[in-house]
């Protein structure tokens, strides 16, 4: 176990390296930043001596270092638009979005898995015919498509709830519907995978020759079973999942890093947006380590395979 736990870590660490690379080379070729400072009407001078003040002068090789170097140190820089640090800028968002991702999750988890194995169970009835084609089509809808429906159709005609905010539970209804339906789709759809997997099994059918009663057999011998996939699921939904708060954030003007990260995108702050992508790698890969070592606990042979 302490051999695949290390290999997890090590591995972690080359990911969040190479997602610090790309967003910091990313930012460079998108645009130049000061060009987005400067006020109109600015000399060549000024965007000089502004170009200078913020270390934009050197060469992007030397800025990789040193910003690397302050990364390393538990710097992240000051926003060139807000005159703020940036880790304070990003702490104040965080959470905000923590609240969004952790309600989506867990409201997903309920939904989806009582579904999927409702779906297994009565796989050949028109209810388990029911979930499946909602299912799908929940897959198939992307989120920011359906977060721009449920505004239009609950804020904007019937009015029933805010478009922006987050200040009362009125506000979370659609931002958490809107996140959590692809992930609710897909743990549907796997759930049911894995329960009609698990229940074809001859340990199921020896547990009911033996006359244990069928809520015993599904959810004891079945359901633990199954949640190895679901939960290996649910580590690859994670990287999607938060990814998708940053556009469901900016839909919603939920006061969240993801709102914050697509402005710094969009005005070229480079502190602002290489901190924020390596924020949100950080808790995508560090999610995704914490399900793999959940893994390893359900099916104890894969710590020593390992």
């Amino acid at each position: 176990m302490a051999v695949y736990i290390l290999g997890k870590f090590i591995k972690a660490g080359i990911t969040l390296w190479l997602i610090f690379t790309l967003a910091f080379f990313a930012s460079r070729v998108s645009g130049n930043a000061i060009d987005f400072i400067m006020p109109e009407g600015g000399t060549a001078e000024a965007k000089a001596a502004l170009t200078r003040y913020y270390g934009l002068d050197a060469s992007w090789g030397a800025q990789y270092l040193a910003y690397f170097g302050k990364l390393l140190r538990g710097e992240m820089g000051t926003s060139f638009h807000f005159r703020q640090p940036v880790a304070e800028l990003y702490a104040g968002r965080f959470p905000a979005t923590l609240r969004l991702c952790g309600l989506s999750m867990l409201l997903s988890f309920a939904v989806a898995v009582p579904l999927g194995i409702l779906a297994a169970i009565r796989r050949k009835a028109f209810s388990g015919f029911l979930i499946q084609a909602g299912a799908f089509l929940g897959y198939a809808i992307p989120n920011f498509v359906l977060a721009i429906l449920l505004l239009l159709v609950f804020s904007f005609h019937f009015r029933i709830f805010p478009s922006g905010g987050s200040d009362t539970w009125r506000h979370y209804v659609m931002p958490v519907a809107a996140l959590s339906s692809t992930l609710i789709a897909s743990l549907v759809r796997f759930s049911r995978s894995a329960m009609l997997d698990v229940l074809s099994q001859d340990y199921i059918r020896t547990a009911r020759a033996k006359g244990v009663s069928e809520f015993s057999v599904i959810s004891i011998h079945g359901l633990r079973n199954a949640l190895i996939t679901v939960v290996t699921v649910v580590g690859l939904q994670v990287a999607g999942l938060v990814s998708g708060a940053v556009v469901v954030e900016s839909v919603f003007s939920w006061p969240g890093m993801g709102e914050l990260l697509v402005f710094a995108a969009i005005k070229r702050d480079y502190p602002l947006l290489q901190s924020g992508v390596v924020l949100v790698g950080s808790v995508v890969i560090l999610i995704n380590f914490i399900v793999d070592i959940a893994y390893a606990v359900i099916d104890p042979a894969i710590g020593r395979g390992a």
